[in-house]
């Protein structure tokens, strides 16, 4: 079994990929899709010039169209999804591949990381019933390549570098997954370092964050969108980051938002 590591960067992200990769071992391969905003410098550097690692280019911005470009070109049994400043050990990579080989029903694997805020609970369970406050990052996300690759795409409306929409395309992601019958289970192991808090975390009370959630409850909670929506604000406003009256404001704008734009593509 192959574990393939798919690592979106853009622009000078690229500088930081170095600093990613393990001694070169059996069954580990990284792909890394390069994400340009503007015409300049392409060239790979040197020190990622290795056998177990491929780059792919991609014009313009967008994180999950970076995310998807990983797909495009993924050729691992297994594929880890990644950013620039995730941080591996053997035996945290060694753990995945373990996992897949053991649950061959598994299609979607998702795992815990260091560093992150996320309340992780103690024992694995199926995403079909979620446990009650956990949240899913899209680095600790694997997937059996041959469930996903040219079925199932990350939301290009939402993520970093979308018109509107800056977070919740993991969350989009593993809901789509479900919808489409694949078999997603969170199985409570690090698989990863990260110091860097998510950004519905770390922007709680940027408008595109917000409108986010609300995009998020239109997609996923469409008969109690609305409760909802009240509720997450009010909890939100606890945290004394934002008031209760801009949550509620831009997650329900979030709802039209998405809601125009899913008509629109109709």
């Amino acid at each position: 079994m192959t574990l393939e590591i798919l690592i979106s960067t853009i622009d000078a992200g690229i500088d930081n990929i170095a600093a990613m990769l393990l001694e070169p071992r059996d069954g580990i391969k990284y792909l890394v899709s390069w994400q340009h905003r503007d015409e300049g410098n392409c060239k790979i550097p040197d020190v990622l010039l290795r056998d177990d690692v491929t780059v792919v280019h991609l014009q313009g911005p967008g994180l999950s169209r970076n995310r998807n470009n990983c797909l495009k070109h993924a050729t691992g049994d297994v594929c880890l999804i990644a950013d620039d400043d995730c941080r591996y050990t053997h035996e945290e990579l060694s753990c995945i591949a373990l996992t897949f080989a053991s649950h061959r029903n598994v299609d979607i694997a998702t795992f815990k990381a260091h560093g992150l805020l996320t309340p992780y609970p103690e024992k694995s369970f199926n995403l079909q019933e979620p446990h009650k406050g956990y949240h899913v990052s899209s680095i600790e996300i694997a997937f059996r390549r041959v469930s996903v690759q040219g079925k199932l795409w990350f939301n290009e409306l939402f993520g970093l570098g979308a018109p509107v929409l800056h977070c919740a395309e993991e969350e989009v992601f593993i809901h789509d997954a479900l919808e489409m019958g694949l078999r997603c289970v969170y199985f409570p192991a690090y698989v990863v370092s990260h110091e860097a808090p998510s950004t519905s975390i770390s922007r709680i009370n940027d408008p595109g964050t917000l409108m986010a959630r609300g995009a998020y409850l239109y997609i996923a909670y469409r008969q109690s969108m609305i409760p909802r929506a009240a509720l997450i604000s009010y909890r939100l406003s606890r945290t004394g980051k934002v008031t209760m009256y801009k949550a509620l404001k831009y997650i329900l704008k979030g709802i039209a938002y998405y809601r125009r734009e899913t008509r629109r593509v109709k």
